[in-house]
């Protein structure tokens, strides 16, 4: 599982290692519009792209109570002492040891002057984004796989843009409003359709990671194919948060499950579509809860789950983090340390005497106890093994996030099940995109595609003539 730009992010959400963001700030300053960049060098003429600088290289020297003390008063809250010194061996354990800042651009993002710093690692070239409020007071910080803003994304070679339109859809869900778009085939219809649901963190509609953008692959290729998709902004990607009336009290329903059954509802409704034929394709954490969502939703005509584990979240942290220690050059003593870390705080969140406002570290993140006890005893096999409906479990064979191991386990308990298609792509990572060797964070930040062997399964299953979610092979 995910976080938006392939990240970790600081907030109350479950998160999953891949490149770290080692603070939260406001959804304005997440994602800077592009700019033009001064290529090749620092821009010390800027005060302001002077400060970041400095406080990168704070960040390398371990100075991190200097850079705690330019906190505003939400960087404060949601980061106290000790948090940024606990978050930074993740990233370079992750990425390798810190080289050199290759370029700096600045920008101001309602009311926050906003630096961008291009930074070169070891194994990795990461933009580290460093927000400002007008007193100069720290308001943001976080870092994401570089994205270069001129290779914008391209569509895949498989997708047939003169063979369906996009349309805005909105998705409205209480008092939130979540923008989407619906890509739907040319013709009369009615389609079946599918709605996607993101891994954990905060996620725009594309599921944007890095230079990558999963959901649009998947619905350029399926609606290609005959199939229309419905892709949302996350909740937590708009409303950060304000995703709940108390951020202590956010539970996956908030999170996901809730939105997830709105926009199954929404689709339904459109014009075109049939809405006897609306599906559910989660990825990642999305994936995990689909038994869940489906189960609570009789309108939901089948799921797809893409890269799901079978094991509790904070299992699964434990394993990735020791999967990650010695692959990054990062020092034997802060691997242990990260590693203990993350075991302990596996230990609080499986206690029996969890609390639901007990804060609960992981990874630089403090959480809290409520969305843990929501997900206790959470078994999406068994869960699963309930529902009537069509099942289509994927794995990626390179996928060191959710294992091969959690896919074996699906196999054992529903392969014999006759609602129950399984497939593994030996050459996918947890991206569904293909690769070489073993896996790493940095590969997300290679430009890549959704393989096509994904996009023709998965439109096969769902348009296999008069029985949809029967997955027909062909010759």
């Amino acid at each position: 599982m995910c976080g938006r730009n392939g990240e970790i992010l600081l907030n109350r959400t479950v998160l999953f290692a891949i490149t770290l963001v080692i603070a939260t700030f406001p959804a304005a300053a997440q994602t800077p519009p592009p700019a033009q960049p001064q290529a090749g060098q620092a821009d010390d003429s800027s005060s302001t792209a002077a400060a970041a600088q400095k406080i990168i290289h704070q960040l390398v020297a371990g100075e991190f109570s200097k850079i705690e003390a330019m906190y505003d008063d939400r960087m404060s809250a949601a980061l106290p002492p000790g948090k940024l010194a606990e978050s930074w061996p993740s990233l370079i354990q992750q990425v390798g040891q810190f080289q050199s800042i290759t370029d700096t651009q600045t920008i101001r993002v309602q009311g926050l002057e906003v630096v961008k710093l291009e930074c070169k690692f070891a194994n990795a070239t990461l933009d580290a984004t460093v927000a400002f409020d007008p007193d100069g007071r720290i308001a943001g910080l976080g870092f994401r796989p570089h994205q270069d803003n001129e290779a914008p994304w391209s569509a895949p070679a498989y997708a047939k843009p003169g063979s369906f339109t996009e349309l805005p859809l909105t998705l409205v869900n209480g008092p939130f409003e979540l923008p989407g778009t619906l890509t739907i085939p040319k013709g009369d219809g009615p389609f079946p359709a599918v709605v996607l649901v993101a891994g954990s963190g905060p996620h725009d509609q594309d599921e944007t990671i890095g230079p990558n953008k999963g959901f649009k692959d998947l619905a350029f290729g399926l609606a290609s194919k005959g199939v229309a998709v419905f892709r949302y902004t996350k909740r937590t990607e708009k409303y950060g948060d304000k995703s709940t009336d108390d951020p202590t009290k956010l539970t996956v329903d908030d999170e996901v499950i809730s939105d997830a059954r709105a926009a199954i509802a929404l689709v339904a409704k459109q014009p075109k579509i049939n809405p006897k034929q609306v599906f559910l394709l989660g990825h990642s954490l999305g994936a995990y809860l689909a038994p869940r969502i489906a189960a609570g939703d009789s309108q939901i005509a089948g799921i797809a789950i893409l890269g799901a584990n079978t094991q509790p979240i904070e299992q699964v942290i434990v394993e990735q983090i020791h999967y990650l220690a010695g692959k990054s050059g990062a020092p034997a003593d802060q691997s242990a340390k990260q590693i203990a870390d993350v075991e302990a705080a596996a230990k609080q969140i499986e206690s029996p005497d969890l609390k639901p406002n007990d804060p609960v570290s992981l990874l630089g993140s403090t959480t809290h106890g409520a969305y843990w006890l929501d997900l206790r005893g959470y078994d999406p096999v068994k869960t699963a093994s309930l529902l009537k409906i069509p099942i289509l479990i994927l794995q990626g064979g390179r996928d060191y996030q959710v294992t091969n191991a959690n896919f074996e386990e699906w196999n054992k308990w529903l392969a014999k099940r006759k609602n129950v298609t399984l497939k593994v792509f030996p050459d996918l990572n947890h991206l569904f995109m293909a690769g070489q060797g073993v896996s790493t964070p940095a590969e997300y930040g290679n430009p890549n595609h959704v393989s096509e062997d994904v996009i023709n399964t998965v439109a096969m299953w769902v348009l296999p003539g008069e029985s949809p979610g029967r997955l027909i092979q062909k010759p």
